[in-house]
């Protein structure tokens, strides 16, 4: 018979412990405010054992086999740390109004950090695994969270960044969203050489407008979408979201040691989209000064039509050129040819805050006349796609303009 006097901290201690690892983090640390026994299991000093079973518990990757960004392994581990920051951002997700003023952006880099980092797969026909992007795609859908008012710049560019990669939202089929990113995309002002004429900041440092590429990521995949609903697919299923976000990185492959680290050799299809170039010309109406803000009404109608179009060009590297600022990723030089006739010459590079960014001109023979700047989404070497904008060489205020998605679909076997 079981005494009337029987409490749970009379169990072992290993079974409490199990207990608690297999519990919700915000029910551990409440646990650990019911007495000393309780906090001295979940608080250890200097022991971090604990917070790694109860981390590895959730529905999570472990983060041992997960590489960044710009695919290095991680050897930086704060168990605890990370974990209470990944549960306080689901909390503010799904109730903003307890988060604090000076939490904002931590919350918003701690989505990231789960997307960012990521075990890689080791073939580019490999099936997503990533449960940090399921548990992300649960979490965001709505897109109630990525609609949120920003409050400073820094916050703005870091809730774009999680919206460009996360892909289409819920929300994102509201047509008033669509007439905002489309008026964005479409305007000329956006594309200056201060900012290379592309999604790059205006101040001339390089780094990318996180921005200006929701907006292009907005456009792209909305047409994709509208355009599969309507007509037989001319386009394959669009890759524009988090799901194809993993680093592809075949496990003899050692980047840190790789000419080609960014993934350029290969067959490349280049995907892009314009509106009539009479409308584009109407929108954007030069005789209107600069500060004052142009007439969106020609995408509230509802009749305008992009044109969409593909061409498959081979990519071979050519040379790369030290970078200084990135001993491991230097910069890659590439060129591709079509027919015999249209070729592209660009370059792969690191942005100075660190991301991939893709730049060429194109055109027949010596004469280049198409400009591209673009951003890898997802993961190094990730079946995301290189995202961005297309210009003429001439940069004339006239001339079209639009975005463009690129996507590897035969990579050359490292």
């Amino acid at each position: 018979m079981i005494s009337s006097s029987a409490c749970i901290i009379d169990l072992p201690l290993e079974v409490l412990e199990h207990i608690l690892v297999i519990s919700d983090p915000i029910d551990v640390a409440s646990a650990a405010q019911v007495c000393r026994i309780f906090r001295d299991l979940v608080y250890p000093v200097g022991d971090e054992h604990f917070w790694r079973a109860l981390y590895l518990a959730q529905s999570f990757d472990d983060p041992r086999k997960a590489v960044t960004y710009l695919g290095n392994r991680r050897t930086d581990i704060k168990w605890r740390e990370e974990l209470q920051h990944i549960i306080r951002a689901r909390t503010v997700v799904n109730d903003v109004t307890v988060c604090r003023p000076d939490e904002r952006c931590q919350v918003l880099r701690t989505l990231l950090d789960m997307v960012t980092n990521v075990p890689p797969l080791p073939f580019p026909a490999s099936e997503p695994t990533s449960r940090n992007v399921l548990w992300m795609q649960t979490l965001l859908q709505d897109g109630a969270f990525l609609d949120l008012e920003s409050h400073s710049h820094e916050e703005e560019q870091l809730r774009a960044r999680l919206h460009t990669w996360f892909g289409l939202t819920d929300r994102d089929g509201l047509a008033a969203k669509r007439v905002v990113s489309r008026a964005y995309v479409y305007s000329q002002r956006n594309y200056r050489s201060s900012n290379s004429f592309g999604p790059f900041m205006r101040d001339g440092s390089g780094a990318v407008n996180w921005v200006h590429m929701q907006k292009l990521a907005h456009v792209f995949a909305s047409a994709l979408v509208e355009r599969e609903e309507e007509e037989e697919p001319a386009f394959e299923i669009c890759s524009l979201s988090l799901t194809f976000c993993q680093a592809v990185i075949p496990p003899s492959l050692n980047l840190n040691h790789e000419t080609d680290w960014a993934g350029v050799e290969g067959l490349w299809r280049i995907s892009y989209c314009f509106m009539d170039h009479r409308e584009l010309l109407i929108y954007n109406d030069l005789n209107l000064p600069e500060d004052e803000p142009l007439d969106h009404t020609i995408f509230e109608e509802g009749e305008l039509q992009e044109t969409f179009s593909a061409i498959d060009i081979f990519f071979r590297v050519i040379n790369v050129e030290q970078d200084p600022d990135h001993p491991t990723r230097p910069k890659i030089n590439y060129v591709g040819e079509m027919d015999g006739n249209f070729s592209i010459v660009g370059y792969v590079k690191l942005t100075p805050d660190d991301q991939i960014r893709w730049h060429f001109v194109a055109g027949n023979g010596d004469q280049p006349v198409w400009w591209g700047e673009a951003i890898v989404m997802g993961n190094i070497r990730s079946q995301y796609g290189v995202l961005g904008a297309w210009s003429t060489t001439m940069h004339d205020p006239q001339d079209p303009i639009g975005p463009f998605w690129m996507q590897c679909q035969h990579p050359i076997e490292d």
